[in-house]
């Protein structure tokens, strides 16, 4: 299978959007997606762009991505944290998951970054499988914990 890897552009966001979807899905959770085209738009690509991505397309179709943006970490300085890698499921086993998250680690690289930090699901088990091929420290000790927006409008301060 022919493919490119390339930096996202503006008119890619439609394509991300639909991957995400996609994503979401996969993890039995369709309706959990509630980000707009237009959010997706300025968020990446806006004066104030707060994350950046890379696209693999082949034959002029977007058939998966990686979106990541730059964190810190008060103990490891600068770091990159990856929201997601996603590959449709007719394209998978073509090795573009691990083209795109190389791509991650080439910026993390320019950039001297001290850690790349990103989540999988404890029952994606191919997700896990590819990840190990990389050395990656599974985390036992540290829980996620999250405030959604209903959350966030409900507290007093």
């Amino acid at each position: 299978m022919n493919y490119i890897i390339r930096k996202a552009i503006k008119g890619d966001v439609a394509d991300i959007l639909r991957l995400v979807k996609e994503l979401a899905t996969y993890e039995k959770e369709p309706e959990a997606v509630v980000v707009t085209l237009r959010e997706m738009e300025e968020d990446g690509f806006g004066p104030n762009a707060i994350y950046r991505a890379f696209v693999a397309e082949t034959e002029g179709n977007i058939v998966g991505m990686a979106l990541y943006y730059t964190k810190y970490s008060t103990w490891k300085g600068k770091a990159i944290y990856l929201d997601d890698i996603i590959v449709s499921e007719s394209y998978r086993r073509y090795g573009i998951g691990g083209k795109l998250f190389e791509e991650v680690i080439k910026v993390c690289k320019e950039m001297n970054v001290r850690k790349i930090d990103w989540q999988v699901l404890h029952w994606n088990e191919p997700a896990i499988q590819f990840y190990k091929k990389y050395s990656t420290v599974f985390s036992k000790e540290w829980m996620n914990c999250t405030l959604y927006e209903a959350e966030l409008n409900n507290l007093k301060l």
